[in-house]
């Protein structure tokens, strides 16, 4: 859903924070993003109602808890599966997909370049601190060589990958990537990915002070570097350029690229009225028909 398209409501911050109280280690970078995340729905307009937060298992999968909203905490790498199938059931809701780099792109890394390619119209806001947090401390597919986690005490045997490049390259529509310590930014971009009707993607830095050495605070502000102001977001050239300045020592931090293209959801009601049918449903209905 374009949250563009809606009528939108006015709330504070505060307002999209729900009763349950959040449980990240102090000095979490995940407490910046969920700072970011109650800016950007505010910001955006977002109706609590009209919202639907899904997570898969990790210490950044429990953010949905922390919203008010409708929520799924669902199975480890299966959040973008259930995302789709959320966004496909109810397109007048608003999907946001808030989980971690292990859960993204491990265990759920067959799902990312569906959801890319199809341009699934949901938001996708991954929590990267290299790290497998929850379970305290594996080498995840972001983790640097020099990381010596539970899993890798020597060291790691392989290249960290490039989120930004996979997600370019199979097809996002709007990818962006922020840090944790910046949560001004990581706000904007957040909203810009609520607002953009397609396939969003915003990859943001975060430190695990508990379980990951090596990639601080010091280490993310040092590493991240603003976007040029002449970028042009619609280059996907110029935007994969960009992506790959993560291997010499740099992250670009800011919006890299953002298209317009039809929605999974829009090709699927075209298909429906292109046979005959009507994509219009009674939602109470089809409730109904599926009681016990």
């Amino acid at each position: 859903m374009s949250i563009g398209s809606v009528k939108r409501v006015d709330l504070k911050p505060k307002d999209y924070k729900s009763e349950v109280p959040v449980v990240w280690c102090p000095g979490c970078g995940h407490h910046g993003i969920l700072s970011a995340v109650y800016r950007a729905l505010s910001d955006a307009g977002v109706d609590p109602s009209r919202l639907i937060c899904i997570s898969g298992i990790g210490c950044s999968s429990r953010t949905p808890y922390f919203v008010n909203s409708y929520k799924m905490h669902t199975l480890h790498g299966r959040a973008g599966a259930v995302a789709t199938g959320a966004q496909l059931a109810r397109p007048d809701m608003a999907v946001l997909v808030l989980g971690g780099d292990g859960d993204g792109f491990s265990i759920g890394g067959g799902h990312m370049p569906h959801m890319a390619r199809k341009n699934v119209d949901i938001t996708y806001v991954l929590f990267d601190n290299g790290i497998y947090g929850l379970t305290k401390g594996q080498y995840s597919p972001t983790s640097r060589p020099e990381m010596k986690a539970y899993t890798t005490p020597y060291g790691g045997p392989e290249e960290p990958m490039n989120p930004l490049l996979y997600m370019l390259t199979y097809g996002a529509t709007y990818v962006a990537q922020a840090f944790a310590g910046k949560p001004g930014i990581c706000a904007d971009l957040i909203r810009g990915g609520l607002e953009h009707r397609g396939f969003s993607y915003i990859n943001i830095y975060s430190q695990c002070p508990t379980f990951n050495q090596i990639d601080t605070i010091e280490f993310y502000r040092d590493l991240v570097e603003t976007v040029p102001k002449d970028h042009d977001v619609t280059d996907l050239g110029e935007a994969i350029t960009l992506s790959r300045q993560s291997s010499a020592g740099r992250a670009p931090m800011g919006l890299l690229y953002k298209v317009n293209r039809p929605t999974l959801d829009q090709r699927m009601h075209a298909i429906v009225e292109g046979v005959g049918g009507s994509p219009d449903y009674d939602l109470n209905r089809i409730i109904d028909l599926h009681r016990p």
